[in-house]
């Protein structure tokens, strides 16, 4: 029994270092992988450069003033998509272009109020709901958010909950409120590989997350990655602005006809709401 015990307890000096090479070529591995994406994300931030600057156009104002009744108030948050970065015309931007279809919908004038900043990650939406006046009681919100999450290697979950706290205060306010779930980035084709496989990846990863959080917290989500994702591969020429980074005027139409039927739906569902009786 003595022999056997020893046979099992001592492990051959062969296997030792066996064991050690494989972990010292993982860890290679990894390391070259970490040099080549750290690489490619440096390409990536030349390609695309900032010829668009950091500012998007302002398109805050009330929309189709030809109808009658009191505006339909409607706020816009998160990052450059948000803003309209890329819309060489105001009535381009998202929200414009979100605020004109509501207003032909609904047959009244649209007032718009951009939150989003450029350059947003999703911690920043508490501070965006802040900035809103005191009094300011949106009857509809969009939140699109989540692309710089993934180039600045934010979490889901801390991502997630920023997003989750920001859906929860404005409907508090009484907006209903459309998440636009973090785009492919998988499409962006100044991103080489395999650095563009691994954003794609973990885009739709956050995206999904995002939907789950939107449902929980009383929000309707759209996936911007399934609704207009393939046309930013197929049509890049057309769907990108200058920078071949952000949506162009016909991408940002591409994303706000994807978004506005569920922005109709909330809004319909709040109105039933309202006039039920109790």
């Amino acid at each position: 029994m003595g022999g056997m015990g020893r046979s099992l307890d001592v492990v051959p000096r062969s296997a030792v270092v066996g064991t050690a090479a494989i972990a010292l070529g993982a860890g290679l591995v990894l390391l070259a992988g970490r040099a080549v994406l750290k690489r490619q994300a440096a390409v990536a931030r030349r390609r695309i450069g900032k010829p668009l600057g950091e500012e998007a156009l302002d398109a805050d104002r009330v929309w189709a003033r030809r109808f009658d009744g009191p505006p339909i108030e409607f706020v816009v948050l998160g990052d450059s998509i948000a803003a309209g970065l890329g819309a060489e015309r105001r009535k381009d931007t998202l929200g414009a272009r979100l605020a004109k279809g509501l207003a032909r919908a609904e047959r009244r004038p649209v007032r718009l109020r951009t939150a989003a900043i450029v350059g947003s990650e999703s911690s920043v939406l508490a501070a965006q709901v802040d900035a809103l006046p005191a009094g300011y009681r949106p009857d509809a919100a969009v939140i699109v958010v989540g692309g710089n999450d993934i180039t600045h290697r934010v979490s889901v979950s801390t991502s997630v909950a920023h997003l989750e706290e920001a859906i929860v205060r404005l409907r508090a306010r009484g907006a209903v409120v459309v998440v636009g779930t973090c785009p492919d980035l998988g499409a962006l084709r100044p991103v080489p590989q395999p650095l563009r496989a691994l954003g794609s990846r973990l885009s739709r990863q956050l995206a999904d997350a995002q939907a789950v959080a939107a449902a929980r917290t009383g929000a309707r989500a759209v996936s911007l990655g399934r609704t207009v994702g393939p046309f930013f591969v197929t049509q890049p020429d057309e769907m990108f602005s200058l920078d071949r980074f952000h949506p162009s005027a016909l991408g940002y139409r591409r994303t706000a006809e994807a978004l506005l039927p569920a922005l109709l739906t909330e809004l319909a569902a709040a109105q039933e709401d309202a006039v039920s009786p109790r």
